[in-house]
């Protein structure tokens, strides 16, 4: 059957009648409001005339603040700096690019927040899409680039230094790349080394970071004064929120002295607790890594009477990790993440858990995350209040804690043995290289990176937001840290798998 649209206005019909252009020099927040929304009443007429389907559109026009379309933008090198001439894009004579279709992105190419909304709630917040632009603002011959790496270690940092050195050089034809080594004070201490193709080339095979890295020595004047003093033209930083906080600063210093400096953030935490985007890189090895320790667990006490393993994963404020390693694991018995209180005695507790899995199995493997429970240690004397050189909360250590509560309870007043299993691959998980999909996944931040600085992009971060990798800005990932949501159906789902108590409340 020959089936047709009766008219090509159908296709108009459902569009949202506007348009807009975004310019490199765009307020950072705009809103745009649509006069009429178009949309199918109720399911479209289809009448039969000779095998001919014809579906016919009911156009509703109405007047709605819902329809309000929110872009978050980024600042741009011609917000301070009018004048600044533009060059056509080499990747125009690009070999690798010439087969792309479309090769530079759409300045009207924007990436929702939200991908799931109700049909008349508002179109809500949106970002600017990353990828290459077919005007650039800097001369490649005339770029002088610099990474810098700040903060704790990560699967995936090696790569990400190795495809924005790889990236500018081969993409762009830029021959000046310094790495700056020690992170933020190697700013001011003089410790830099050249950058090329061949340097970095095998970096992404070792872990850690080859730049090495520090916490703290963030100090806004010097670091700029050095930028300006050595003709550095590209800053990529790649760190947490932190870092990311000394970025904006950075930028805001450039942008003040009317510096032709672009600032470029690659979201760097192993906890997954950056704001906004989908996850950070090394999230996905970490996991897969966390699964040996708890592999490790489960056949010890496996291999004992009434075996209590005991695995210790980061997550300082946000529990991805330890959700993730228990729902991949299947092993798990127990998750304690720092955004569920838990509590020990009484009826729906952890202890009355633990006896009846060891009547039930003879044996649990509880996951814990770092930051879990820290009221609970912090009130039975233990120091607590102070920080890092980065500004983090030190954390009391959890594990030893609730492996000698546990002990003292089972063995003290329930007269039982347990056999205590304690493992913290903390170290481990940091220190090795990424696997094959983080690897994928530091590329396609790295490239994105580099294509923003090259366009005039600068004071954002870059990062996937609903699989679609955007432009955001620096101010948006540090303005609060994403923690796991209670009530979200991921969390739901670990319950089911672990059959653990929700710890509402000892008298509830």
């Amino acid at each position: 059957m020959d089936l047709s649209v009766a008219s090509s206005s159908l296709a108009k019909t459902l569009l949202p009648p506007f348009s807009f252009s975004l310019r490199p020099n765009a307020p950072k927040r705009l809103r745009f409001s649509i006069n009429s929304a178009f949309f199918l009443q109720k399911p479209p007429s289809i009448s039969r005339q000779n095998k001919l389907a014809v579906v016919t559109a009911i156009q509703v026009s109405t007047q709605s603040e819902n329809d309000d379309f929110v872009l978050e933008d980024v600042p741009h090198l011609t917000n301070f700096l009018p004048d600044l001439p533009s060059y056509p894009n080499p990747l125009m004579k690009s070999q690798a690019y010439s087969i792309v279709k479309k090769n530079f992105v759409s300045p009207e190419d924007v990436v929702a927040q939200n991908v799931v909304i109700q049909k008349e709630s508002p179109r809500g917040v949106h970002f600017r899409r990353a990828g290459p632009r077919e005007k650039i603002y800097f001369e490649p011959e005339e770029v002088r680039a610099c990474i810098v790496t700040c903060g704790g270690l990560c699967p995936g940092i090696n790569t990400v230094i190795r495809e924005i050195v790889c990236g500018l050089n081969i993409m762009y034809g830029v021959q000046d790349i310094l790495g700056i080594e020690g992170g933020y004070k190697g700013f001011y201490s003089k410790n830099t080394l050249m950058l090329t193709p061949k340097v970095v080339n095998y970096i992404h095979k070792c872990g850690g970071t080859f730049l090495r890295t520090s916490r703290g020595g963030h100090d806004t004047h010097k670091i700029v004064d050095n930028i300006e003093d050595r003709g550095i033209n590209q800053v990529y930083i790649i760190g947490g929120d932190g870092t990311h906080k000394g970025a904006s600063l950075i930028y805001e210093e450039v942008k003040r002295r009317g510096l032709q400096v672009a600032v470029a953030g690659i979201p760097k935490t192993i906890d997954n607790d950056i704001a906004v985007i989908d996850k950070s890189f090394g999230f996905d090895t970490a996991v897969e890594e966390a699964q040996r320790a708890i592999d490790a667990a489960h056949v010890e006490v496996e291999s004992v009477e009434n075996g209590v393993g005991i695995v210790k994963l980061m997550g300082r404020y946000s529990g991805f990790i330890a959700m993730y390693a228990t729902l991949a694991s299947r092993d798990v018995d127990c998750c304690l993440i720092p955004e569920s209180p838990f509590y020990l005695e009484g009826r729906g507790g952890l202890f009355e858990f633990i006896e009846d899995r060891l009547k039930e199995n003879g044996h649990l493997v509880i996951v814990v995350a770092e930051g879990a429970g820290q009221e609970y240690v912090a009130a039975e004397g233990h120091a607590a209040g102070k920080k890092d050189a980065s500004g983090n909360k030190l954390l009391l250590d959890v594990g030893p804690w609730l492996s000698d509560k546990i002990k003292n309870h089972f063995t003290m007043f329930r007269k039982m043995t347990v056999n205590m299993k304690y493992i913290d691959p903390t170290y481990m998980i940091r220190a090795i290289p990424s696997n094959a999909s983080d690897n994928i996944y530091c590329t396609l931040l790295a490239h994105g990176a580099v294509h923003g600085t090259m366009a005039g992009y600068t004071g954002f971060t870059i990062g996937p937001v609903n699989s679609k990798h955007a432009y955001i800005p620096i101010a948006r990932v540090t303005e609060r840290q994403k923690t796991v949501w209670l009530s979200d159906r991921m969390w739901a789902r670990l319950l089911a798998s672990t059959n653990q108590p929700s710890f509402v409340a000892s008298d509830q």
